[in-house]
């Protein structure tokens, strides 16, 4: 058995979940909600009945209905003399969970390929011959991406070599790699608080011991909470998205760089950027935050080109990419040559490629800011410049309800616990605007009708008010 849930973990990340009635229902789709998010992992033994039933103040019958239901609905087993385990909720893929016909699903932050991109697999296949003459493993990447990553990143003012660049499936791939060989267990790892969950996973996996920075949209990072974690707790290592963050779509300014910077030098910190959507901006561009060699970066093709190309890659100094590529090989034997050889071509034509996308992106949020403002004026929506989602807060903690009430009507979206760190983000939820405009404004509407269900269905617990429940 792989790990367990203790009844108070459960609670804390159950959030609000007496959504509903009956409660038991409520409570399944909570624990349902965890499960496809994977802040529950497949084969975690849950608390008891009797456990669960004291800590969250509960019949016992309230609590074996619900684990009957998550067993009607296969995301459990139950094993007499053991206990109820959790099962894979086969397919997945970052965390979603399988469509059915005809829904919008606003799961996945990706944009549709970039128009051209047909075209430049069209034109590398016809070199073929000279592809498969190699011999196919290549753990460091091919001389020629690296060097185009590299004029890149020079182009952007930090002047970068080759010998700079190591290549890798993705930028997942990169974050794993990088938290293998840069962290030890024990290490702690500072993040940003909401966050990419893949990479709080990662560094999870590792061994490190996290500690959270708040990014809101309106005031950014949290530089007094910063200092003094960097301070108090000498992290090994910090991962921020210094531009366009992910989810809040928040852009450091020069004074917040600075500070963190100076954070971070004083306390021994190394910095690992993130700069995945970072050149995603509606219109224009930004400098690079923390230009300089002491960072490390990790980039790659899946938000700006396509999520179907797995090419990512790290700039770090030499020394650090030779530790990496020694690391590699157990991990995976090289990113495939056929893509490297596409984006070789596609990080070349960036310039032409970066306009279409933010075009692309401000439709999407348009449509999607226009929806919001009218079927849902409620709701908090926040300014970006860019990105790939709006972090948009809810006037009731009830994001884990919406998001698995929405499911029955055909939208799929990520409710905002998944985002954090240490818990908390009821009355946040995250929406890409990467969708067609003509899903968005069809998802708001739905979303409209779902959340009116949601509210009216919460019920009055001992005169607690819906505020409470978070």
């Amino acid at each position: 058995m792989d790990s367990r849930i203790s009844a108070r973990a459960l609670d804390a990340a159950l959030g609000g979940w007496h959504t509903r009635e009956p409660a038991y229902e409520a409570l399944a789709d909570g624990i349902r909600l965890l499960c496809l998010d994977n802040r529950i992992a497949a084969r975690t033994l849950l608390p008891a009945e009797r456990a669960l039933a004291q800590t969250l103040r509960v019949s016992r019958t309230t609590v074996a209905s619900a684990y009957a239901s998550l067993r009607a609905s296969g995301h459990i087993t139950s094993i007499r003399g053991s206990g109820s385990l959790t099962l894979p909720q086969a397919p997945r893929g970052g965390g979603t969970v399988l469509t059915a016909p005809g829904s919008i699903d606003l799961q996945q932050a990706s944009p549709a390929a970039w128009p051209g991109l047909a075209g430049i697999i069209a034109e590398t296949a016809a070199d073929a011959a000279t592809l498969v003459a190699r011999s196919g493993y290549d753990t460091l990447g091919s001389r020629r991406l690296r060097a185009a990553v590299a004029q890149r990143y020079s182009d952007r003012g930090l002047e970068t070599a080759a010998d700079q660049i190591l290549v890798t499936t993705g930028a997942q791939s990169a974050i794993h790699l990088l938290a293998e060989v840069l962290v030890a267990p024990g290490d702690r790892v500072l993040v940003e608080t909401p966050t990419y969950p893949h990479a709080a996973e990662a560094f999870r996996s590792a061994g490190a011991r996290l500690v959270a920075v708040p990014v809101t949209t309106d005031d950014g990072w949290d530089l007094g909470r910063a200092a003094e974690a960097m301070t108090r707790t000498r992290p090994r290592l910090a991962y921020l998205m210094p531009t366009l963050q992910n989810p809040t779509g928040r852009s450091m300014s020069d004074a917040e760089e600075q500070a963190i910077q100076r954070a971070a030098a004083d306390s021994g910190t190394l910095l690992l950027t993130d700069d995945t959507t970072s050149e995603l901006f509606f219109t224009g561009s930004a400098p690079l935050r923390f230009a300089g060699d002491d960072a490390v970066r990790i980039g790659s093709l899946g938000k700006t080109v396509w999520g179907g190309l797995r090419v990512g890659w790290v700039r770090a100094d030499a020394a650090t990419i030779r530790r990496l590529h020694g690391a590699r090989p157990p991990r995976d034997l090289g990113t495939p040559e056929l893509e490297q050889a596409i984006a070789i071509r596609l990080v070349e034509r960036m310039p032409e490629i970066l306009p279409q996308r933010g075009s692309l992106l401000a439709a999407g949020h348009d449509a999607l800011r226009r929806g919001l403002e009218r079927e849902l004026p409620s709701w908090t929506v926040p300014q970006v410049a860019g990105g790939v989602s709006l972090w948009v807060g809810l006037p009731d903690p009830l994001s884990s309800a919406l998001v698995m009430s929405a499911r029955a009507d055909g939208v799929y979206l990520t409710a905002g616990p998944r985002f954090a760190v240490d818990g908390g983000y009821e009355n946040r939820l995250r929406i890409p605007f990467t969708a067609p405009p003509a899903d968005l404004e069809r998802a708001v509407e739905l979303l409209a009708r779902v959340w009116e269900r949601v509210r009216a269905g919460v019920p009055a617990v001992a005169g607690v008010s819906r505020d409470a429940l978070v």
